[in-house]
């Protein structure tokens, strides 16, 4: 068995064209992930087939074309543009005598160049951990076995076994420890709702313009780079708006097709800002060919992170490299902003922006008088928690009575959880909306 690469720059790229896969991988896209990574492309082998192949995924053929490129370009490592089994991933370092990766390994490894707060590297490391532990066979094949005689019996465990429950407890401290992250990430947000600052999340397709836009609103230093997983980890800062308000905005990770399901577990405690949300300004490309693609895909991992229900502002941003676009905010039949047409780079549209921003915001917003009996203590807790009650006393009987103050799909929810609606005892307008000259 051949000694495993620590790294390589030069890449043999392979994509193919799966008639069963309706969910294709892009090309281009995937050329991008490389440069990302530090790699440099030397050769793209590509191909098309009914279904994968089970041993190489290429298929026998096409798998000796791409071993012949690697020795006559003298590449480092070879990368795949699916995702691979680790018996095929296996296989195919055997068969090429180099290190394979597939899309889920070329992102992580792009994770892992990014990370630079505490969090993002436990994040990083977890998921790098749970995607190596189905990779474990093989790669000790001298070791793999015990065996007989006088010299050669080990200690009862094989080094396969040992490296299995060395990850295991590898990956158990780092749960342990995201835990705590998470339990500190949460008193942040209960602050925050305690100060009544509403939270704002830029949401968006991976190099759509978050972090010049987020750079643009807070005059943040947050790095900025045309290239794909350019902002791993979040940054809050506050933004000020009209009228004296404020909120917090919060700048995540870029979003790709196909995002692996185990990166998605393992950065669910930084996706929580996203999925606490007030508002999520969801950026898009404007100028890209492939936004409702793009778009599509966004929405679908928002789904898978419990954020579908979040209200969302779209953002078309770069509409400086399109023609015969001005700034401008589009609405929906009753008023309300949809879409906002910017250009983060140029800064046209920013005080559009900021204007919807605080038109969705006020419009979100329900204030409603509640009484709670001291059974329904739960339901107390749960708007506590939310740091929503401005008012609270006692009755006669005992009974809260409490002011609240909620986002209008917050409200939905919790109201159709728990009837808040047979609760209300008494309606108040949102001040902010009194000043407007506007009910809620």
């Amino acid at each position: 068995m051949f000694e495993r690469p620590q790294k390589g720059e030069r890449a043999v790229l392979v994509h193919l064209d799966l008639y069963s896969d309706l969910n294709r991988e892009d090309l281009r896209e995937f050329r991008e992930l490389v440069i990302s990574a530090g790699a440099e492309p030397v050769v793209t082998i590509t191909g098309s087939r009914t279904s994968p192949h089970s041993r190489y995924f290429a298929g026998t053929g096409k798998a000796e074309e791409v071993r012949a490129c690697v020795e006559r370009e003298q590449a480092d490592v070879v990368l795949f543009n699916h995702a691979l089994s680790p018996v095929q991933e296996r296989n195919l370092e055997q068969l090429f005598q180099c290190r394979v990766l597939d899309r889920t390994g070329l992102i992580l490894d792009i994770f892992a160049q990014r990370a630079r707060t505490h969090e993002g590297k436990l994040q990083v490391e977890l998921a790098q951990l749970q995607h190596l532990s189905t990779r474990l066979v093989r790669g000790w094949t001298h070791l793999e076995r015990q065996k007989g005689g006088i010299g050669l019996r080990g200690p009862g465990e094989t080094q396969l076994e040992t490296d299995r429950r060395l990850l295991g407890d590898r990956i158990r401290q780092l749960n342990k420890r995201l835990t705590r992250v998470r339990r500190q990430r949460e008193q942040g947000r209960r602050a925050r709702r305690r100060a009544e600052l509403a939270t704002v999340s830029l949401v968006g397709y991976t190099n759509a313009g978050k972090s010049t836009l987020f750079n643009a609103l807070t005059n943040a230093h947050v790095m900025v780079a045309n290239q794909l997983f350019a902002t791993l980890d979040p940054t809050l800062r506050r933004l000020d708006l009209s009228g004296g308000q404020s909120v917090v905005l919060a700048d995540t990770v870029g979003f790709i097709r196909h995002l692996p399901h185990d990166l998605v577990e393992a950065f669910r405690s930084t996706l929580q800002e996203t999925r606490d949300a007030d508002l999520l300004l969801h950026v898009v490309d404007a100028a890209s060919e492939e936004r409702s693609e793009q778009m599509e895909q966004v929405n679908q991992v928002l789904e898978e992170i419990g954020a579908q229900d979040r209200p969302q502002l779209l953002v078309y941003n770069k509409i400086d490299q399109l023609t015969d676009v001005k700034p401008r905010i589009e609405r929906d039949g009753e008023g309300r902003p949809l879409r906002v047409w910017i250009s983060a780079l140029t800064g046209q549209g920013l005080e559009l922006l900021r204007e919807a921003i605080v038109e969705v915001l006020d419009r979100g917003c329900i204030i409603r008088h509640l009484q709670l009996s001291t059974a329904e203590g739960r339901l107390r807790a749960r708007l506590y928690e939310r740091g929503q009650i401005l008012q609270e006393s006692v009755d006669a009987q005992g009974n809260w009575i409490i002011k609240v103050e909620l986002p209008a799909n917050e409200w939905q929810i919790l109201d159709k959880h728990e009837d808040l609606t047979g609760h209300i005892i008494g309606i108040d307008q949102n001040p902010r909306l009194a000043v407007m000259g506007e009910a809620p």
